[in-house]
């Protein structure tokens, strides 16, 4: 018999040597998607294979079973932190027991092949190199779900997976009001002529945007020491412990707000990572609470803060610094202006602030099909290039703009976007409760987020995932979720920037 000491003291073994294979494979995976040449797949696929079948034994095996059966028996005895842990692991270890090791580890083989084959099927905009492995990826997504709750429709337990308590129950009446209320305003700023956003444009060298993108990460805060960033086909944060994360861009010459956004948003999951408590590290109670929480955070300094008017007046001085001739004449308010321009357009991560939600409500509608088995995967390109013009009035031109636009897929995580809907949602919420606390304004038009950044470290970083999601966000936001804020958010802002 196990005593509840032991139980702990293996519980961080495990959770030690969990965390260190997880950031060797998390570097294989970073190093895959931005240095590394294209052939080294071969390698790192196999290596991936490995690495995969042994964490699966680290976890599934009768003394991981009988170190958390232990703790949670004796959880009237034990830290709340320990059990929350316990708890976490029991969840993931009940997942992993209902799938047979070797199908574990080939799906983590074909993940890693895929996400190499999308790469150069989006270069190519060859949908047809990519609908394979998307075909496999499908099919052992809806066989794991069945493994996990076969009573539940496969695509509820995905959504699970991602955001705690989320449903197709849920989410249809979460979007149902976002069209409801977001496409009349949408269809009508679609008609009003768009402010000038050419000066936003013209050539910025790159290697000047490398510099453009250090002070902006100063301005947000963000510990250099603690905090990287590299370039990669399409941009995303890895967060291997606080004081290692690492975000990526992708710079275009002719365009200074698509890296400058992306840079700001990569940066919000950056900040969360790093606000972690440091008795979380090495645990499954770093990082976000839900994928949900993260988007968050991510798209709260990107949109909320900066696209804001204040954080404008507060940027456009750094930028005529690096970029003087080409930003002459331009004032905080043309600014704002532009990079609040709105009008449907193809590509989710350029997509504007009000047109954003639709293309999430594109990809849900698909998955749905997709995990329903009610559309074949060659079927796929045509549905959304017929959604596309549907719910955006957009025509999609190829493939590498159309279906392949995104990495989600390749990854296998299907289930994932609706979590930036919800995101979104919940940021403007806490900014609500935010407010009522301190003058976020005033600190984004001087440029110094720490106070912005402090009081989401209080409410939402530090606590990791100890709390469950819905706890954390209720305190955060001092009432339930209503999506109503944000719907009405975006109403008074885009009516006020459109004079509608």
């Amino acid at each position: 018999m196990m005593t509840l000491n032991t139980a702990i003291e293996k519980l961080n073994t495990l959770e030690e040597t969990q965390r260190a294979y997880g950031h060797a494979m998390g570097v294989l995976n970073l190093d895959g998607a931005t240095a590394a040449p294209k052939r080294s797949i071969v390698g790192r696929s196999k290596t991936m294979g490995v690495l995969s079948g042994i964490t699966y034994q680290l976890m599934v095996n009768d003394e991981t079973a009988e170190v958390l059966a232990t703790i949670l028996e004796n959880a009237a005895e034990a830290d709340p932190k320990v059990v929350r842990r316990a708890e976490l692991l029991k969840e993931s270890l009940d997942d992993m027991t209902r799938i047979p090791m070797e199908e574990f580890v080939e799906y983590q083989t074909l993940i890693s092949q895929a996400d190499a084959v999308w790469h150069e099927a989006k270069e190519k905009s060859d949908y047809a190199m990519f609908a394979p492995y998307l075909e496999k990826i499908i099919h052992f997504n809806r066989r794991f779900a069945g493994y996990k709750n076969a009573d539940k429709p496969a695509y509820d337990v995905l959504l699970d997976d991602y955001e705690k308590g989320a449903s197709m129950a849920s989410l249809d009446p979460f979007f149902a009001l976002l069209r409801e209320k977001l496409t009349p305003v949408i269809l009508e700023v679609a008609k009003r002529p768009a402010p000038d956003a050419s000066f936003l444009r013209q050539s910025f060298p790159i290697h000047q945007q490398r510099v453009f993108s250090d002070r902006v990460m100063a301005m947000m805060g963000m510990d250099r020491e603690r905090c990287a960033i590299g370039e990669t086909e399409h941009p995303f944060t890895d967060g291997f412990n606080k004081w290692d994360v690492r975000i990526t861009t992708h710079y275009h010459e002719n365009d200074l707000a698509s890296s400058l956004y992306s840079v700001i948003h990569e940066g919000g999951h950056a900040l969360y990572e790093m606000g972690g408590a440091d008795e979380l590290q090495f645990t499954c109670l770093a990082g976000g609470a839900t994928m949900g929480l993260h988007e968050s955070q991510s798209r709260f300094y990107e949109n909320l803060i900066g696209r804001s008017l204040p954080f404008c007046k507060a940027l456009l001085p750094v930028a005529r610094e690096i970029f003087p001739a080409q930003l002459e004449g331009v004032t905080p308010e043309m600014l704002y202006a532009a990079v609040n321009a709105s009008k449907p357009s193809l590509i989710r991560t350029e997509s504007d602030e009000l047109t954003y939600a639709h293309h999430i409500m594109i990809r849900y509608e698909m998955e749905k099909l997709m995990m329903a088995g009610d559309v074949k995967v060659d079927e796929l390109p045509a549905l959304w290039n017929k959604m596309y013009k549907d719910y955006l009035g957009v025509d999609v031109p190829d493939d590498r703009r159309g279906i392949l636009q995104d990495t989600h897929w390749s990854g296998g995580m299907i289930g994932y976007f609706p979590s930036y809907a919800l995101g979104s949602a919940y940021g403007v919420q806490m900014l609500s409760a935010m407010e009522k606390d301190i003058d976020v304004w005033a600190a984004a038009e001087k440029g110094d987020l720490t106070p912005i950044t402090a009081w989401l470290g209080e409410k939402i970083h530090r606590h990791g995932s100890f709390l469950k999601p819905n706890v954390l966000l209720e305190q955060a936001m001092g009432q339930p979720f209503d999506p109503n804020y944000y719907v009405d958010y975006l109403v008074k802002k885009f009516s006020k920037l459109y004079n509608l």
